[in-house]
């Protein structure tokens, strides 16, 4: 029987607990890029909603060159990522030998051992001398052609994953230098988040009529409860009808958050690798402390980011708050969006302003003022080391578009004020 941590794995291939949603066919979709599509396939959707974990079951990273966007800042580190997969080199070196003969004869006495007099007998004989010399010359070719080569030759698939994360002048060239291979039948496929950092408009305007675009729904409930039935019933325990609704309503769409869940409750229980057929059930009040401790895991770091802000203090007055104490306008924003415990969703101004009236005990900071703050947390988010910026704030239509579950999760489970 396998233990708990391989059943329910957060953030890596699920192998017991894999989900393939077949009724959407998604598997089968992408499978097409292998079938000389002569298109690339564009796999989209929110962050952990299983895109990576649904075309890794599809195209494994044994059989394929898996290239994460977080770790590209230039086009050749692209380059050199692909090299480095398929063992390339960019020097080629080739020698040529060339071999010259000169014979040399003489004529003389049998003893006098080719030192010979004028009128003696003559004795044929001959000396051979051959010179040897070896010609070398290398060729250095560049990162990209090197790379392209060496796919056009191998045929392995090209994922890139994180396709939003590459600098977004550089999301078009690289689709630009990959289309004559994908024109030719090579497999490519990019994942990447339906989101404005995500240049979808210039991928489209460099591959017309060439793009099979597969969208990631986001999970249901029915398909967020195989994980917690499936991996229970693999450790010898089972799990309610209730208590499997409610952990998949609490994970926001999010099957790594449901996996997180699961292993939390095995942890609560204190079980290795069986239930001993006992239900995984816990109450109420510890389901509680189960999403509380898991949202300190993981939303903690980036939280006390955004509530700490940039290291200007001018903007720090205290302002009180209707529920006790005291906190700066970035805590004030943030306890205004915890009060709205959002799903993944896109926030007009007037709704958080509207929260932030809630919170507050005072009269609520003005447009520019929450404005200014919005953008500073965006720019917090997105230097953070995260595949996807937590939040990020459109600056000319002032909405606030919350792009991460484990944000959303914190913002309903987290403890704002320690």
């Amino acid at each position: 029987m396998p233990k708990y941590t391989e059943v329910f794995v957060p953030g890596g291939f699920p192998r017991y607990t894999y989900n393939p949603r077949l009724s959407l066919q998604i598997e089968s979709k992408v499978r097409q890029v292998l079938e000389n599509l002569c298109k690339l396939v564009t796999v989209t959707g929110h962050t952990k909603s299983g895109k990576t974990v649904l075309v890794r079951n599809v195209l494994p990273r044994e059989d394929a060159i898996w290239i994460d966007g977080g770790g590209i800042g230039q086009e050749d580190d692209f380059w050199h990522t692909v090299i480095t997969q398929l063992d390339l080199f960019q020097t080629t070196e080739t020698s040529e030998s060339r071999e010259s003969s000169a014979e040399f004869s003489a004529k003389g006495s049998m003893g006098a051992n080719f030192l010979v007099a004028k009128g003696e007998a003559e004795v044929g004989g001959s000396l051979t001398s051959t010179r040897g010399k070896d010609d070398s010359r290398s060729r250095t070719v560049s990162a990209k052609v090197t790379a392209l080569t060496g796919l056009r030759m191998a045929r392995v698939p090209v994922v890139i994953d994180d396709f939003h994360y590459l600098p977004r002048d550089l999301q078009g060239g690289l689709v630009r230098a990959l289309k004559p291979l994908i024109f030719d039948g090579h497999p490519v496929v990019i994942i990447a988040i339906p989101h404005r950092r995500y240049d979808a408009v210039k991928v489209e305007k460099e591959m017309t009529g060439r793009i099979l675009p597969i969208e990631i729904p986001s999970w249901t409930t029915k398909e967020l409860d195989f994980i917690p039935e499936t991996g229970f019933q693999t450790l010898d325990g089972s799990v309610s009808v209730a208590v499997a609704s409610r952990l998949a309503n609490e994970s926001i769409g999010s099957p790594h958050l449901m996996q997180e869940f699961c292993r939390a409750i095995c942890r609560a229980h204190g079980i290795n690798d069986s239930f001993g057929g006992r239900s995984a059930d816990l109450g109420d009040e510890e389901l509680q402390r189960v999403f509380a401790e898991t949202a300190e895991t993981i939303g903690r770091p980036i939280f006390e980011k955004l509530a700490k802000g940039p290291r200007q203090r001018s903007d720090r007055i205290p302002r009180a708050l209707k529920a006790g104490g005291e906190v700066d306008i970035y805590g004030l924003v943030l306890h205004a969006l915890a009060h709205l415990r959002p799903d993944l969703v896109t926030l007009e101004y007037e709704d958080l302003r509207a929260a932030i009236r809630a919170v507050s005990a005072q009269d609520a900071p003005q447009l520019q003022e929450v404005a200014r703050v919005l953008k500073h947390m965006s720019d917090i988010a997105a230097t953070d080391q995260s595949s996807t910026p937590v939040i990020d704030f459109d600056e000319d239509e002032k909405r606030l578009h919350i792009t991460d579950p484990f944000f959303a999760f914190y913002l309903r489970w987290g403890n704002l004020d320690s």
